[in-house]
């Protein structure tokens, strides 16, 4: 089985596009970029995020998508899909990033993230992928990938490592947690594992009539 690694960083800086006739600020269009990457504070260097009430922050300052389920995609839309496209800012091979467990960290190059949350997708999903409907389609398919928080600041490129370093024994994985949120709202207590961010937590327990 081939070593994890990451094979594509990628970043964007804001940009002003036209969806459903309304304009739109967005970060989603990500580009593949050369030679190491700082990771530092909440961010990639290079990076922007329109929308931080939605994207980035400390529990999603970085995304990552797996080239598996680019290979996925790619036969149901039947086309080619270049790194970046789904707004990831790392694109992996042979790392089961769908199927990590929340609070699981990974080293990348001299970088350590944790796995936070899953991605929920939004209509500039659907604005990037040129798809009206990709946005039903991407939560069907229960792929969403996975954000990430930065717990030790470094640099990561393209042909790195990409090493599962720690792994909680709760079991709560991104696609459960996806699932769940979206498709499952009576398993919502399961939701509550040690490693869940705040932000979602108190999400949970407002839904549960806990607040």
């Amino acid at each position: 089985m081939p070593n994890a690694s990451v094979i594509s960083v990628n970043v964007s800086s804001v940009e002003r596009r036209t969806y459903g006739g309304e304009p739109v600020a967005t970060g989603i269009f990500k580009r593949p970029v050369a030679g190491p990457v700082a990771v530092r504070g909440i961010n990639l260097a290079g990076d922007d995020q329109a929308d931080r009430a939605n994207h980035g922050g400390p529990y999603r300052a970085c995304y990552a998508y797996a080239r598996e389920d680019y290979a996925w995609w790619e036969a149901r839309l039947q086309r080619a899909l270049p790194p970046g496209l789904f707004g990831e800012n790392l694109t992996t091979a042979a790392l089961d990033v769908s199927g990590a467990v929340i609070g699981e960290r990974w080293r990348m190059g001299t970088a350590e993230f944790v796995v936070t949350c899953p991605r929920v997708p939004c209509y500039k999903l659907a604005l990037a992928m040129d798809e009206p409907r990709f946005v039903r389609e991407f939560a069907r398919a229960q792929r969403p990938g996975a954000y990430l928080a930065i717990v030790a600041e470094g640099t990561v490129a393209a042909g790195d490592e990409a090493r599962v370093v720690s792994r909680p024994g709760h079991g709560l994985t991104i696609a459960t947690m996806f699932r769940i949120y979206l498709f499952e709202p009576d398993r919502l207590a399961e939701m509550l594992v040690p490693d869940l961010p705040p932000p979602w937590r108190d999400w949970v327990h407002e839904r549960l009539g806990d607040a």
